[in-house]
């Protein structure tokens, strides 16, 4: 009689648990919890008592003579390594090519120019949590009849800067004249992320994504948009998938051209183990396949393999920003590292790893510039340690899913490639995933006319069925 009532009880208890966890999901699945706002001060010092000075105040690039002599006598005085022969770019940037480059910004990159170039977009900063924010904010040259524009926030990752914009900003802002539907025409907003290109890096520790996201939240809001877009890869997938956590009320649609899941669960794992053979079974399509497997070989040697800028950035970014920030040469060096390998990986096997095979050596060389002539290298790899010090997985942003109206370009040469079986788990409401014919990382200036057709797609979906409304 004893171990009936024992048995009795126990059983009693495993309903009691099943029926806490049934109605604790049940509960939890209609809470739709959203990411608290960041309230943070990066000024230098102490806090001022006084209200926060709201002005926007416009912003041209401009460089003094001495600068660029300085830089020139750096260039003049570099010292090279010879390269191992037949290295190519799998030892990093080859000392061979880099000589070319480095004679070509000496002798014909015409930073004047490039600054002319920089200038032709209005740009402006603001004071926003103690820190300067800089953005580039352009509105479209014309508009069809009865037609407002859209606003897009576009952010940029490292090591680019608002710079990778430039390409596909007339795309979005002029579509008609660039052969594109203007159905949709947006004004386009492009802040620098503080720390990065001329917007002030913050003075203290734990600026994070959340905080980035806090900050250009209190921009938009600033500029007058209650609704808007945003658009990232790199660093701005995370930061516009944090503005979507934090104001998905005003966030119409989130749209990136890298989504990386950091929370894994069980099935993740059983999908890189079993997917190659059961693709159907874990929502995989042909693509995936091709892309991800063999995992060892596509997934974890290639992590480790590109991983080491941010294990060095993710633990002691000034040591090794001391001599980036000192040499242009070296700057150059490690920047163009990425634009090869992320670019393709196959570019490792060639001399000049590629790099003008899909960009020019002015792009390049502005984007090395903006870095030079602001000094930020050493703030702008800092951000790794702020958003990764507490561990992967660990942080409330991590855990929590995206109900915004979301579009996934998903280009076959990033580094590594996300499924929309794994996306989903992460954005709960994808309205489009495209695998794209061709590029990797640096979408916005290898592919603008590509990414700019997927944009505006995506937000055609969005606006004809009011999809942001239904969330």
């Amino acid at each position: 009689e004893f171990c009936s009532s024992l048995a009795g009880i126990m059983l009693l208890e495993v309903f009691l648990v099943l029926g806490t966890v049934i109605i604790y999901f049940l509960l939890s699945k209609k809470k739709e919890e959203t990411l608290p706002f960041k309230e943070g001060w990066w000024g230098k010092g102490q806090k001022p008592d006084t209200e926060e000075d709201t002005t926007i105040w416009p912003f041209k690039v401009e460089t003094t003579e001495e600068e660029l002599s300085d830089l020139f006598r750096r260039l003049d005085q570099a010292r090279f390594t010879e390269p191992l022969e037949d290295s190519c770019f799998r030892y990093g940037t080859n000392s061979v090519y880099l000589r070319k480059v480095v004679s070509y910004w000496k002798n014909q990159f015409n930073w004047k120019k490039q600054v002319e170039v920089l200038n032709k977009y209005p740009q402006f900063k603001t004071k926003i949590q103690g820190i300067d924010i800089h953005f580039v904010h352009v509105k479209p040259p014309r508009l069809p009849e009865g037609q407002s524009a859209k606003p897009l926030l576009m952010v940029h990752g490292w090591p680019g800067s608002f710079y990778e914009f430039y390409k596909i900003i007339p795309l979005l802002t002029d579509p008609a004249s660039h052969g594109l539907s203007d159905e949709h025409v947006f004004e386009v907003i492009c802040p620098s992320i503080p720390g990065y290109g001329f917007s002030e890096a913050p003075h203290k520790k734990d600026f994070n994504s959340v905080s980035a996201a806090s900050v250009f939240y209190e921009l938009m809001l600033r500029l007058g948009f209650n609704e808007f877009y945003a658009q990232g890869g790199d660093w701005g997938w995370l930061i516009c998938t944090n503005l979507a956590q934090i104001a998905p009320s005003h966030m119409k649609g989130l749209h990136l051209n890298l989504a990386s899941v950091t929370n894994m669960g069980f099935i993740h794992l059983l999908s890189i183990l079993l997917g190659r053979y059961l693709p159907g079974l874990f929502g995989f399509q042909d693509e995936d396949v091709k892309r991800m497997f063999p995992f060892l070989e596509k997934g974890l040697y290639r992590i480790l393999l590109e991983s080491g800028y941010a294990h060095i950035q993710a633990t002691k970014p000034d040591t090794v920003g001391c001599g980036l920030n000192d040499s242009p040469v070296g700057l150059a060096a490690y920047i163009l590292e990425k634009f090869s390998t992320w670019t393709d990986l196959e570019f490792c096997n060639l001399e000049d790893g590629g790099l003008e095979k899909k960009f020019n050596l002015d792009d390049l060389l502005t984007n090395i510039m903006i870095y030079w002539v602001s000094g930020c290298i050493v703030s702008s790899m800092r951000f790794y340690k702020e958003n990764l010090r507490k561990g992967v997985g660990t942080q409330k942003h991590e855990r929590l899913t995206v109900q915004v109206p979301t579009g996934i370009a998903s280009f076959p040469n990033e580094v590594m490639h996300t499924p929309q079986a794994w996306a989903r788990k992460k954005y709960t409401n994808i309205v489009s995933f495209h695998f794209m014919p061709r590029g990797g990382h640096f979408a916005a200036l290898e592919e603008p006319q590509l990414l700019a057709e997927d944009i505006l797609q995506f937000v055609g979906k969005v606006e004809k069925e009011q999809l942001w409304r239904k969330k």
